[in-house]
């Protein structure tokens, strides 16, 4: 799978401020939503871009990690009040507490990641999560052996039913009589550090007869996929690539490009190309997307392979649409 070096997407703002900054002047931070940067998905993918630029400029970054949903506004707020130039935030429950910290300090930049705050000094990066869910959907429809497939959610918002809705719509494309088991883990912020319950859920879901789930459930994900190991089923990761984890039984991961919004960020802030407004990224500016490598590649059959990148390019052209969850609130 390519693994784009620049996010592309069209900006709705200018940038604030002009010229770059000398290493010596700049401090970026990040904000890292509760699960925190090792949960080997969405915040793990964060954390990645962060090191990619602190090795690429030798400037380092200030982490931030929220300990409990309640403390998103101080930590946002500290990371702000610290003097960073610019602040990542990741994850939409960060919306409300960029907005707040914007306000209060206008001349730092905020990037936000799953969310869009007006304001002139904070960029706001979207994904279209439903088409590369709809990839990994063509891959469990075509791998199951049952014609049953679970997905495992966390927290139930309509960002992650957006996940499932295009993993299911992959699914039924190229097998419409598929079965599609869907749970959610829970409806706080607890729902995405609970792996027991995503184990749980899991194996609930493989009693039902299902042999491939799809985890979107971040730290609670990895419950899932542990199962799917122990139970000898498949199993398919979100966000970061977590194929390595468990080969064998990972039959892919569906790539958020996370890591390279936070890296850009981080570089445009730094160069005076940083701009605000919204970007929207899915395939078709490498925003999402499969993975394939060594530790799936044989579980990954060239017809399967062929299906799901006619697939993606059927999404490109316009051929496929993939129904967005949220556009339908």
């Amino acid at each position: 799978m390519k693994r784009p070096e620049v996010i592309a997407g069209a900006v709705l703002a200018v940038a604030l401020g002009a010229g770059g900054a000398l290493a010596s002047d700049f401090t970026p931070a990040i904000v890292w939503d509760v699960g925190g940067k090792s949960d080997k998905s969405f915040n793990q993918a964060a954390y990645d871009g962060a090191e990619r630029f602190k090795a690429e400029s030798g400037i380092p970054y200030r982490g931030h990690e929220v300990a409990d949903a309640a403390r998103r506004d101080r930590t946002v707020h500290d990371a702000a009040a610290e003097g960073a130039q610019v602040v990542v935030a990741t994850g939409f429950s960060m919306a409300g507490a960029v907005e707040a910290a914007a306000r209060k300090f206008p001349k730092t930049r905020f990037t936000l990641i799953d969310a869009a705050v007006d304001l002139p000094n904070v960029q706001s990066v979207l994904f279209k999560e439903h088409e590369g869910s709809f990839l990994v959907g063509v891959a469990a429809a075509l791998s199951s052996r049952s014609g049953k497939i679970g997905f495992v959610g966390g927290m139930d918002v309509p960002l992650i039913r957006r996940f499932a809705l295009g993993y299911e719509e992959g699914a039924k494309y190229v097998r419409p009589d598929v079965v599609v088991y869907q749970d959610m883990t829970g409806t706080t912020s607890a729902a995405w550090t609970n792996p027991a319950r995503g184990a749980e859920l899991a194996r609930a879901q493989f009693e039902r007869g299902a042999d491939v789930v799809y985890a979107a459930a971040g730290a609670t994900g990895l419950g899932v996929l542990r199962a799917a190991r122990d139970a000898g089923k498949l199993a398919i990761g979100v966000d970061s690539n977590q194929n390595h984890l468990h080969p064998g039984t990972m039959l892919t991961s569906m790539i958020k490009r996370v890591d390279v919004a936070v890296y850009q960020a981080f570089k445009g802030a730094r160069e005076g190309t940083w701009k605000s407004g919204v970007q929207v990224l899915g395939l078709a500016e490498g925003g999402v997307g499969w993975a394939l490598d060594r530790h799936n590649r044989s579980l990954v059959s060239p017809d399967m392979e062929d299906a799901i990148d006619n697939a993606r390019k059927a999404i490109i052209v316009g051929a496929v649409r993939v129904t967005d969850y949220m556009a339908r609130q």
